[in-house]
């Protein structure tokens, strides 16, 4: 069978890389690769460079993204997205499109798989969260053949959507593998010549930062980062930081962490395009405290039980461990959670999404599976398959 792979952002490809490289030692499967969106960015790290460097050879390139961090520029990107991934799904003909999460750029590739009439496979479906996400996120799922949610009760609310339980596999998320391959220690000296700011001493406490725009909030964007920024550098702590998505109100976020950068030159912050999935987990699992609103905090963070501050309702009604704290993008909240969380240090480590060893148990499943076109409602069926 040939399986199409799309990739649309960094978060994308580390949550899939153990998938693919699972995928490709099953006899019979033939992978196909298609880096798009971000994937091909500079501005955002050119994870297709790494993709290449991780042995994966690149099959289709799809350029879709149109500058402007707007609601409207996000919307047109949908559209020049199908077409572009309806010219590339009609020159590979792959059996199966293969699609992990929420992005619009994904959405755009499911519409441009099933109007072909290709079979689609959806990773981390039935998740509730904060913004225009969700609706994406559900609408991938009406969309898709065979769905691998990362929880069970994910699972449910697929089957409560009208899915018929025996194409639903809650079988976990593959970050527990990523997890589990990284090394333990920031790769310091790797990672050293990356980015801009002042030298960050990794033997030392260290906030770790990260905050996308609310696409429902786009305008309150910059407002919110900067009583983020104002609360992390009441701590006094060193600050490592990654710039935000190409979501509506990115340019505002991006905007108030340079203008942060320009009057604060004494606050220890260093800002980062992009890192690999081996040098992210040890950022996280080293992290005194993670600070903003990235689904890594919720996910990734969850496996190493680090302190998390979860900042305004990007991820509001997503399952979160017992680690993570909620407030308002205020800086006095923000400031009196992280006070809180450093001084409750490390939690214990959760296995809410799943344990080491999904991404085979999700390859072998695929490997069995067959395409199929027509989907239908099957409401009054209560159980996905494993849940």
């Amino acid at each position: 069978m040939n399986i199409c792979v799309v990739l649309v952002d960094r978060a994308n490809y580390g949550r899939l890389k153990p998938v693919m490289a699972e995928l490709r030692t099953r006899p019979g499967v033939r992978m196909q690769v298609v880096c798009a969106g971000t994937m091909l960015l500079d501005r955002f790290g050119k994870a297709k460079q790494v993709v290449e460097a991780d042995g994966f050879p690149i099959d289709e390139e799809v350029y879709l993204e149109i500058d402007g961090s707007l609601p409207a520029t996000m919307t047109k990107s949908i559209g020049l997205g199908i077409i572009e991934f309806s010219s590339v799904f009609r020159k590979l003909d792959p059996d199966f499109v293969l699609l992990i999460g929420d992005r619009y750029e994904a959405l755009a590739a499911a519409i441009a798989a099933v109007y072909q009439n290709l079979c689609l496979i959806h990773l981390q479906g039935g998740e509730v969260t904060g913004s225009i996400d969700e609706a994406t996120r559900h609408a991938i799922t009406k969309l898709a053949h065979y769905h691998f949610p990362a929880t069970r009760r994910s699972g449910r609310y697929i089957v409560r959507m009208g899915e018929r339980p025996e194409t639903v596999f809650p079988l976990g998320c593959p970050s527990a593998d990523v997890v589990a391959a990284a090394s333990g220690d920031v790769p310091a000296e790797r990672i050293a010549a990356a980015g801009v700011g002042a030298e960050i001493d990794f033997g030392k406490p260290y906030l770790l930062t990260l905050f996308h725009p609310v696409t429902t909030e786009f305008a309150a964007a910059e407002d919110q980062m900067n009583e983020l920024l104002a609360a992390v550098k009441e701590t006094g702590m060193q600050i490592v930081l990654l710039w935000p998505n190409i979501d509506a109100g990115a340019d505002s976020v991006s905007g108030a962490i340079r203008r942060f950068r320009e009057f604060n030159r004494d606050v220890p912050l260093h800002a980062f395009k992009n890192f690999e999935p081996e040098d992210y987990v040890p950022l996280l699992r080293q992290a005194a405290c993670c600070v903003g609103n990235s689904s890594s905090f919720v996910r990734e963070a969850s496996f190493l039980g680090t302190p998390v501050v979860l900042v305004g309702s990007r991820q509001d009604g997503r399952e979160w461990s017992g680690a993570v704290k909620r407030v308002e993008p205020i800086r006095e909240a923000i400031a009196e959670a992280i006070a809180a969380q450093l001084a409750h240090g490390r939690y214990p480590p959760s296995g809410l999404y799943g344990k080491p060893g999904v991404s085979a148990r999700i390859a072998d499943k695929i490997a069995t599976l067959r395409p199929y076109g027509q989907k239908r409602l099957a409401y009054g069926k209560e159980k996905a398959t494993g849940v």
